[in-house]
């Protein structure tokens, strides 16, 4: 899950992006289609040998570029099968509990992820609910009576379709 940090926010110089080879950019590529590939069968559909392969993935997670390995999991399967999209307005004086306030919404069950964004809002939140009725305790239990939420806006997440890669 995504969440705002002071350490994580990417920096717009150079001397941070991180230098990939051909070999590595399809690495990712592999990974990113399924991230259960097994070694061998990378290294296989890259030409090189199992122990490269291996040593080169490691480097890529070392040099945070691969942050992880997840599961996509149907939260229809578990019973959450409805979903949104919650943006959330802070108050101006809440500015500087972001990181706190972020943390908190990481915390909830329902919270798939968390997006600290620009514009008119502060944070957009991808959320799996039961029914409409878990949805509404959410917005008007939950979150709306924080002291830092100036106001929320919800749209229902009628259909989603994974990017091809």
């Amino acid at each position: 899950m995504a969440t705002y940090s002071e350490s994580a926010r990417p920096e717009a110089d150079e001397a941070n992006i991180v230098r990939l080879d051909d070999v590595d950019r399809l690495i990712l590529r592999l990974l990113q289609q399924d991230a259960r590939m097994p070694n061998t069968a990378i290294a296989e559909a890259v030409g090189i040998a199992p122990s490269t392969c291996l040593a080169r993935i490691r480097s890529l997670r070392e040099r945070g570029v691969i942050r992880g390995f997840h599961a996509d999991i149907n939260p229809a399967a578990l019973g959450r099968g409805l979903q949104a999209l919650i943006s959330v307005r802070l108050h101006s004086h809440a500015r500087p509990q972001l990181n706190a306030f972020s943390q908190y919404l990481s915390s909830l069950p329902a919270v798939e992820g968390v997006f600290f964004v620009t514009g008119d809002r502060d944070f957009l939140l991808h959320v799996a609910v039961r029914d409409s009725e878990a949805l509404r305790t959410l917005v008007a239990d939950t979150l709306s009576v924080r002291p830092e939420v100036a106001g929320t806006s919800t749209s229902v997440i009628f259909e989603y379709q994974a990017p091809r890669r």
